[in-house]
């Protein structure tokens, strides 16, 4: 099997084209001290009213979240908003909602240039000779669709959002199940078996091999260690997707 054999490759960002310490260690931090300076000072615009209100909604679907009466004064709103996304940080999870705000936090810090988005030295030459073979390339990840392309935009290779033909965050569904899959492959018009799936969860791995596309794991530095016998392809950078090498996990 060649590259050429699909028509379209999706990609994972964190641990396959970014490092997971990048997320863990600067992106999460960052909103942890600029979150409360956000919601003062955007409380009332629509973009932020909206996703207190998809915050509150959740809470309430929930059950165990800090809840958020948009009701309250301002100052009490962003205090469960707060404990809220904190709530949900320290639990890791991966709402909408949450992905949403962190988006709109992370924002500010691109286009000021304190955040620079960091990409593994490999990815940039892959997705240029992907490109010229044809194929395209779409990014699904758990952050928000917003977020994805302020990271990519401003990146330490430069602007690569020129390389995408869309992005897909989770409002199209869980990465974990086989559904949002089947959705993408209908959103971009490819049949699944056309499509190729790059991650470094086993979790999302199986969730898409389900759906019926090939699926190959990145072992990046950082990376959570892959459990023996592993049943999918296994490689340590981009550059050996290209030609398909066979690495032991």
């Amino acid at each position: 099997m060649t590259n050429e054999s699909f028509k379209s490759i999706l990609i994972d960002i964190e641990g396959t084209t970014v490092p997971i310490s990048f997320v863990k260690d600067i992106l999460f931090p960052y909103v942890r001290i600029h979150l409360r300076q956000y919601l003062e000072k955007e409380f009332s615009n629509d973009e932020c009213q909206e996703v207190l209100h998809d915050l509150s909604n959740l809470a309430l679907e929930n059950g165990t979240l800090p809840t958020i009466s948009l009701n309250d004064e301002k100052e009490k709103v962003i205090k469960d908003a707060l404990d809220n996304v904190f709530w949900q940080m320290d639990s890791d999870m991966k709402t909408t909602a949450l992905k949403k705000l962190q988006g709109l936090v992370w924002k500010s810090g691109f286009n000021s240039k304190q955040l620079v988005g960091e990409v593994f030295p490999d990815v940039v030459p892959a997705l240029k000779k992907w490109n010229d073979d044809g194929i395209n390339l779409y990014i699904y990840s758990s952050g928000s669709v917003n977020a994805q392309q302020l990271l990519f935009r401003y990146s330490d290779q430069g602007d690569m959002l020129e390389f995408f033909k869309g992005h897909f965050d989770t409002a199209i569904g869980s990465k974990i199940e086989e559904e949002s899959y089947l959705r993408i492959a209908e959103e971009i018009k490819t049949a699944v078996e056309d499509i190729l799936f790059l991650t470094d969860s086993v979790n999302e791995a199986r969730a898409a091999t389900s759906a019926g596309i090939k699926t190959v794991l990145l072992i990046r530095p950082g990376n959570q260690d892959l459990p023996p016998e592993i049943e999918f392809e296994c490689v340590k950078s981009f550059e050996d997707i290209s030609v398909f090498k066979n690495t032991a996990c």
